[in-house]
């Protein structure tokens, strides 16, 4: 009997190495066990599975990624908000939900739960759609790459809104001061950078109190 390691198998059948566990948990797909504990997978199942075409996700089924930046605006409802519109959305395309993931957080920030558990859920292939917003709930700056990513998983990203709300652009006008403050860091040192925030952040409170006027 034939046996592939488990990027041998990923790589024949065209899929993601999470998606392939995934199926042996629900039986789906067969593994044998070495001594040293590593999964290796018959051939036989492997052409099995090719044979029948592969195991299909279903075409409509959908999951929801949304975020605000900070709980200020979820508890003035502004999550909520956004899910009920990707929910009002899904429901008027005849999409299957599966699952709802969002966050509070920033657009910069990289460890966010919500989005882990999204992607985890993309590479175990259980949904064929990521509805959003706009791009910059998913990601403020690396979209391309999640983009990329999600593809390589079988997943299509949705956007439902071609036109960024107020707090897209408040938003950005908060996050400026990190994006400066991280580049100034590599150029001048921590201190350089803190001083430089400092001074961005002067600035744009100025202009807020000009245009108040």
């Amino acid at each position: 009997m034939e046996l592939l390691s488990i990027g041998e198998a990923t790589k024949r059948l065209g899929v993601h190495p999470n998606r392939l566990r995934a199926w042996e948990k629900q039986g789906l797909i067969k593994s044998v066990r070495l001594p040293s504990g590593q999964r290796r997978y018959p051939v036989e199942e492997i052409n099995r599975i090719l044979g029948t075409g592969g195991i299909k996700v279903e075409p409509d089924a959908v999951i929801f990624y949304a975020r605000v930046p900070t709980k200020k605006q979820a508890d003035a409802g502004n999550l909520e908000r956004q899910l009920e519109r990707l929910r009002g959305y899904a429901e008027e395309k005849g999409y299957r939900v599966v699952a709802e993931y969002s966050d509070v957080a920033s657009g910069l920030n990289q460890k966010r739960r919500g989005l882990e558990r999204a992607l985890k859920a993309a590479e175990r292939g259980e949904f064929k759609k990521l509805l959003i917003e706009y791009p910059d709930r998913l990601a403020r700056f690396g979209y391309t790459y999640l983009e990329r990513h999600l593809k390589h998983c079988g997943v299509e990203i949705e956007i439902t809104s071609q036109k960024e709300t107020e707090d897209a652009h408040t938003e950005l006008v908060q996050d400026l001061p990190a994006i400066v403050t991280s580049f100034s860091a590599r150029l001048y040192g921590a201190r350089g950078g803190r001083k430089i925030r400092q001074g961005f952040r002067e600035l744009i409170r100025d202009a807020e109190e000009a245009g108040e006027r």
